[in-house]
């Protein structure tokens, strides 16, 4: 290749690790690396926020499993960039953040737009680093990607000064290489199996992993050859099909589902690719009496309440294939079914509510009834999250998506744009909140310029609701949780969208269809009642766990 700029060497490390999107706002300290973009076989995604175009790479990396780039410029660009980090190294999907920075011979003092990034990201990153020559240009773009993407995956940053992209160098991309996985031992197995096979109440917990590892076809024919059922997290959503008669339903949001779900009369639990920033396992643990067998691509976190018998650590689909073999000859009968049909019941019973404002569970049923099994749901965060959470049922993993770990609000509008950009010929809905929906809206014009076509549901109550909810409950009142709204039909009009603001209960379903067909983004107004309680019933209990 022969001598050639930093910058155009780091391009092509871009090019052989496969990136085929850059996500991001373009500054003076990235010209260089810019212009290499734009010589490139990379699409440079210009966004109208750096936290949009990082939430872009870390749904890009959730739904594909390979690193979603976003790049910021020094200073005020690369902090835009820090929640949407946040959300991928507490949600574990792999993402690799570019910055600028200033040039190396002024970081030793007072400087214009100068903060020590590396220091600013060190808490949200796997790991990240300053690129303090050219000649290191291969090794640290292998390494950002590798780490990023290894188990568990998660964010990486590297800073890049203008003066090392501006110079010459003769170096060559490292290939790339898949990450490697252990195995667990054939004794580790055998105890594992001989705890499930003597188990009287077994039943098993599936995570966020299973979804990451491509493991759901592994996990359903374990269930189908043991028998034992399965109850999902947040983001574990579709890992078993929902009517499967071993589904338990999603736990987490109030302190009596794990009861209701079997776990109280559980002996032995198998938690599978269960990340404990989902939510603490006190709550299914709270007498510290279960005997658990870990399966999952990292050895366990250490935690009072979650202390294993047995730990399988490796590739889930594959110790799931061998742990089903061993376990086949002792079916067991499954596990309490009482959370999955209270829950299923309300939701089933809402398609006849003809309440208006509308209620949640009806707004959930018509896009439910909309959406083939591979569609995609994208929840933002707010009091409407708790609600897909508990209620919105998914055949696929994958197919709802929901920001747990770090829960930023802003997160739906962008990350729709890049379920679009992956899987074009999946329909694609968010939910958002009247509040979170202002945080990231300027995203409609990225959308609206590169024609990804997805429906904005809002959700539309002039409050934070979930604080209401969480206020009321505390203190009987509530404050500081009011605002007003813009007519968001002709925000939406004026970014060139076609929108429509819902007058009536049947309005819904019809403006949903319609919008579906469509080859633009679209936006729907739904006034909501949150009058009934998330909770649903008394029965599950008034503790709220899963955090908002």
């Amino acid at each position: 290749m022969g001598s050639r700029r930093a910058s155009d060497l780091f391009v092509e490390c871009l090019e052989a690790e496969g990136v085929k999107y850059v996500f991001g706002i373009p500054g003076e300290e990235t010209l260089d690396l810019n212009q290499s973009l734009a010589n490139s076989s990379v699409s440079f995604i210009p966004v109208r926020h750096e936290q949009g175009g990082a939430y872009m790479a870390d749904m890009y990396g959730r739904l594909t499993g390979r690193a979603g780039v976003c790049l910021g410029t020094l200073g005020p660009g690369a902090m835009n960039l820090v929640t949407a980090i946040g959300d991928a190294f507490l949600d574990r999907a792999p993402l690799v953040a570019l910055t600028g920075q200033a040039d190396l011979e002024r970081m030793h003092k007072e400087s214009h737009q100068f903060i020590d990034l590396v220091e600013l990201f060190r808490p949200i990153t796997k790991w990240n680093a300053r690129v303090t020559s050219p000649e290191i240009i291969p090794e640290v773009v292998r390494k950002a990607f590798k780490v990023a993407e290894s188990e568990k995956p998660g964010a990486t940053h590297l800073e890049l000064p203008e003066d090392v992209m501006a110079e010459q160098v003769d170096a060559q991309p490292l290939p790339r290489r898949r990450p490697v996985k252990p195995e667990p031992s054939a004794r580790e197995l055998l105890k594992a199996a001989d705890l499930i096979r003597n188990a009287i109440n077994p039943v098993a917990l599936a995570g966020n992993g299973v979804v990451r590892a491509g493991a759901a076809p592994a996990l359903r024919e374990f269930t189908r050859a043991t028998g034992i059922a399965v109850a999902e997290t947040f983001m574990g959503k579709g890992v078993v099909d929902y009517e499967d008669p071993r589904a338990l339903g999603t736990v987490g949001l109030q302190a009596h589902d794990y009861a209701m779900a079997g776990f109280d009369d559980a002996d032995v639990v198998i938690a599978i690719g269960y990340d404990l920033v989902e939510h603490a396992p006190k709550h299914w643990n709270p007498r510290k009496d279960k005997k658990i067998v870990v399966l999952d691509s990292e050895p366990a976190e250490i935690d009072e309440f979650f202390t294993p018998e047995v730990e399988l650590v490796g590739d889930i689909y594959h110790v799931l294939t061998r742990l089903a073999e061993e376990c086949r000859d002792v079916p067991h009968s499954g596990g309490s079914q009482r959370l999955r049909d209270v829950v299923l019941g309300r939701f089933q019973a809402a398609r006849d509510d003809a309440q208006f404002p509308m209620q949640p569970p009806r707004v959930l049923w018509e896009i439910r009834d909309a959406l083939r099994p591979e569609d995609i749901l994208i929840s933002d965060v707010g009091l409407h999250k708790l609600w897909i959470g508990r209620m919105f049922p998914a055949h696929e993993p994958n197919t709802v998506m929901i920001a747990n770990g770090l829960a930023g609000m802003g997160f739906a509008v962008p990350c729709a744009v890049a379920a679009k950009l992956v899987h074009p010929e999946r329909r694609v809905v968010t939910v958002n909140g009247d509040g979170g929906f202002l945080m990231n809206c300027q995203e409609l014009e990225t959308a609206m310029r590169l024609k990804t076509p997805f429906v904005n549901v809002i959700w539309e109550n002039r409050q934070f609701g979930s604080i209401v909810w969480k206020q009321d409950k505390k203190f009987g009142e509530h404050f500081g949780t009011d605002f007003t709204n813009p007519d968001f039909v002709k925000l939406a009009e004026s970014f060139g969208l076609p929108a429509w603001r819902c007058e009536a209960v049947e309005d819904f379903g019809k403006h949903l269809r319609h919008a579906l067909t469509l080859d633009v983004p679209s936006l729907i107004v739904v006034p909501i009642d949150y009058s009934i309680d998330v909770a649903i019933s008394e029965e599950l209990g008034a503790e709220t766990v899963a955090n908002t």
